[in-house]
């Protein structure tokens, strides 16, 4: 039986759907289903009920589960182990270098860090999944996000603005509120590209947007650049350093914030957790 097996299991189990689990792990859909064929034919067991409308796991998809689960954490408690002493500290963030982040490398190596900070661009759910295998020793992520195949704490608060074109009615006020806002105008991230923030942003909404979300930030910014009425919300940070003539942000009345999270793998030390939310928090 291979882990990677029961890593596809796992993440089918979590979705509930066959391709937004092929998604999340960026295979193509029948190599999941495959997969998740041979290890019911290796177990013996069927693990999930399937029809053209709904999967959803069989009793024994639950017992496998809860195994499933606790061998992908013991594999990766055993990946923690052997890195003790590597060269490096593996953190997945977003591409922007903020203050926070400077800051908290600076935390990290006058804290006795021994390994050296490695920054990993990825995606949010990518980089999720690297924590969960793994592959990366922390990473950060906004937004209200729970999970049981991974330790997440809280670590920081930062306000989100409202992103602008610079032509729009908006763009000279010193606040705006959401409910002056046009929602015909609102430009906002897919979920699949960010699910924390994108459901934080839903949560803070007088009302559901009317457009289709877009698939990524770059491509929102220009959106709202080049709309009068366009405008999206967007954590301070995450705008820190980016200069451009046709957007202005304009901050939120009544004000609007955002948590921050650091995210390890279960198999981290608490101690090694809290001196991560140590050097990234407040």
């Amino acid at each position: 039986m291979e882990l990677r097996a029961l890593h596809y299991f796992v993440t089918v189990a979590e979705e509930l759907h066959f391709g937004r689990a092929a998604e999340r792990l960026r295979i193509v859909q029948p190599a999941v289903s495959q997969q998740i064929t041979r290890l019911e034919s290796e177990l013996g067991a069927r693990l999930f009920d399937r029809t053209s409308r709904r999967v959803r796991l069989t009793p024994a998809g639950e017992r496998v589960l809860v195994t499933a689960r606790a061998t992908l954490a013991a594999a990766a408690r055993v990946r923690v182990v052997a890195r003790e002493s590597a060269a490096s500290l593996r953190i997945g963030m977003a591409t922007c270098f903020t203050p926070r982040v400077d800051r908290a490398l600076t935390r990290l190596r006058e804290g006795g860090q021994l390994a050296e900070p490695t920054l990993v661009d990825l995606p949010v759910p990518a980089r999720l999944d690297a924590v969960r295998d793994g592959e990366l020793d922390l990473a950060l992520v906004r937004g209200t996000l729970t999970s049981t195949a991974m330790t997440v704490v809280r670590a920081w608060s930062e306000p989100v603005h409202v992103v602008l074109s610079r032509e729009h009615r908006a763009a000279g006020k010193p606040a705006v509120g959401l409910h002056d806002l046009d929602p015909d105008g609102l430009r906002l991230l897919t979920r699949a590209a960010d699910p924390p923030m994108h459901d934080a942003v839903l949560a803070a909404l007088p009302e559901a947007p009317r457009r289709p979300p877009v698939v990524d930030t770059l491509n929102v910014l220009v959106e709202v650049g080049q709309d009068p009425e366009g405008w999206t919300l967007l954590p301070v940070e995450q705008t820190t350093g980016s200069d451009s003539a046709r957007l202005v942000q304009v901050p939120l009345d009544p004000p609007l914030s955002v948590d921050g999270s650091v995210v390890t793998p279960l198999a981290t030390p608490a101690a090694r957790v809290a001196s991560y939310v140590a050097a990234f928090g407040d």
